[in-house]
């Protein structure tokens, strides 16, 4: 058994998907790889999420510490950032190879 920040996890993999897993979470984090995004940037790349699973899957990847949320006041309006943290970054090798994996798996396995 592994805990990580209170939650405990049958194995290792288990603590990897608990981070990045589910439907929006390696979506959201995909887009990050390339730089900051605001929220709505992130909405438009991302078809099909509602607004709700969508500040939902960003506070827990906050949570986790994978992504950082910044915002800025200085003048209206209300400007929020996202961005990988620098443990966020280290799920950019990992992330390039699911993307690879997906498309191997699009051009050789597409209907």
């Amino acid at each position: 058994m592994h805990t990580v920040k209170g939650k405990t996890y049958p194995c290792c993999t288990s603590v990897t998907m608990g981070i990045i897993g589910g439907k929006w979470k390696t979506v959201i984090l995909f887009h990050l790889m390339s730089g900051p995004l605001r929220y709505n940037e992130l909405k438009k790349l991302i078809e099909g999420v509602t607004e709700r699973t969508l500040s939902l899957q960003l506070k827990s990847l906050e949570e986790d510490g994978v992504i950082k949320r910044k915002v800025f006041t200085t003048k209206p309006p209300l400007k929020v950032v996202y961005s990988l943290t620098d443990f966020g970054k280290t799920l950019v090798p990992l992330l390039r190879s699911i993307a690879e994996w997906g498309d191997f798996v699009v051009e050789n396995y597409s209907d």
